[in-house]
Order: structure tokens, then C-alpha cells, then sequence
């Protein structure tokens, strides 16, 4: 089965950025689609970017055009650049397929706050 290890996370400053990383093992990663997930503090994970086998990307409303996924097929990875973060950004950041496969990641905690 998958599994995903994402990392990267860390407390910045509205209108700043950063880049998450997430490393699938356990499958074969170029047979599938991924997305990134995000659960805000009291509301449930929400898909946020997707990119599919051909590297199509797809963007929720409230990270369009200022979010970009990306993956590395050589690396078995995936990675979110996060430009002009804002406190809605907060929460805890997942990795997985899409759709997910029922298992996840510990996450990684992202924290925009002045």
C-alpha cells in the first residue's frame, strides 16, 4: 500500500511563502493522480490542488493563483509551492491520490499568523 510522508511545514508571517514536500513509497507513482489536501482547525480535509499523470493541475477557488502544485516522477514526489499565504491557509497539510486511498500521511502544520 502508499504511504505518503509529507514535510515542510512550519509558522510564517501573512503574505509569505512556502514550499510542502511529500514522498510516496509503496506504489507506482506514475500510474496515478494526487492532490493535496488541507484541514483548517474545526473543518474537515478539503482537496485543494490536484495534478493528474500528465501533470494537468486543477486549483480550489481559495488557493487559485497564488498555490502550484507540481511532481517529480523520478522522485516519487510531490511538492505545493505557497505564495502570499493568509491566516485561512492554517491547518494541517496532507499528501494522497485521487481519490484518496483511505490511509494518510502524519501531515504537515501550517501556521499563518502575525
Amino acid at each position: 500500500q502508499a504511504q505518503f510522508v509529507e514535510s515542510g511545514g512550519a509558522s510564517v508571517q501573512p503574505g509569505g511563502s512556502l514550499r510542502l514536500s511529500c514522498v510516496v513509497s509503496g506504489g507506482h507513482f506514475t500510474w496515478y493522480q494526487y492532490a493535496w489536501y488541507r484541514q483548517a482547525p474545526g473543518k474537515q480535509r478539503e482537496v485543494i490542488a490536484i495534478i493528474s499523470r500528465s501533470s494537468d493541475e486543477n486549483y480550489a477557488r481559495s488557493v487559485n493563483g497564488r498555490f502550484t502544485i507540481s511532481r517529480d516522477n523520478e522522485k516519487d514526489s510531490l511538492y505545493l509551492q505557497m505564495n502570499n499565504l493568509n491566516r485561512e491557509d492554517t491547518g494541517v497539510y496532507y499528501c494522497n491520490r485521487l481519490p484518496d486511498i483511505g490511509s494518510w500521511g502524519q501531515g504537515t502544520q501550517v501556521t499563518v499568523s502575525s
